[in-house]
């Protein structure tokens, strides 16, 4: 299959600012989701600053803390699933490791599985949710404006 849209690099930074040893996910992949939106040309998990960056194809810039993208955990264990509430749902106190940043891998061209202090990492963020999630200022804003059309549920958006 041909290659479709733009390199997209994942990479962290120690707390030393240093690029840090490389791993599986610390190479260039072509992201092959269709929308520039939800295409990322550039991914930057800075695990020192508890940031992952996201530059999208269209230019826009997403800059998620670590405490936010934890609540947006989509998996089955925090959210729920056949009916049932997720852990997310009990409104925990996060701890440090909870948010703690260990590692980001790519998941195919569409998602993101980060790793956490406490060993959680089965949540796949996809990149669509990412990008309708995006905690700037002026997306925060379209959606307060239009929230059905976001398609993206958060329940536990007063954490986000």
């Amino acid at each position: 299959m041909p290659d479709q849209g733009k390199p997209c690099l994942v990479h962290t930074r120690t707390s030393r600012g240093s690029a840090s040893r490389r791993t599986a996910y610390d190479r260039t992949v072509t992201a092959t989701t269709g929308a520039a939106s939800t295409s990322p040309t550039t991914i930057h998990a800075d695990r020192a600053a508890g940031t992952l960056d996201i530059e999208w194809a269209d230019g826009h810039r997403s800059t998620f803390d670590t405490t936010t993208l934890r609540w947006l955990c989509p998996c089955a264990f925090c959210r729920g699933e056949a009916g049932l509430p997720g852990w997310l749902d009990s409104s925990p106190t996060l701890s440090s490791d909870q948010t703690r940043l260990v590692d980001v891998a790519l998941v195919g061209g569409y998602a993101l599985a980060p790793t956490w202090g406490d060993g959680h990492h089965t949540g796949y963020y996809t990149y669509a949710m990412l990008r309708a999630r995006c905690p700037c200022p002026d997306c925060i804003a379209r959606r307060d404006a239009t929230p059905a059309s976001v398609g993206v549920t958060d329940r536990h958006e007063e954490h986000a």
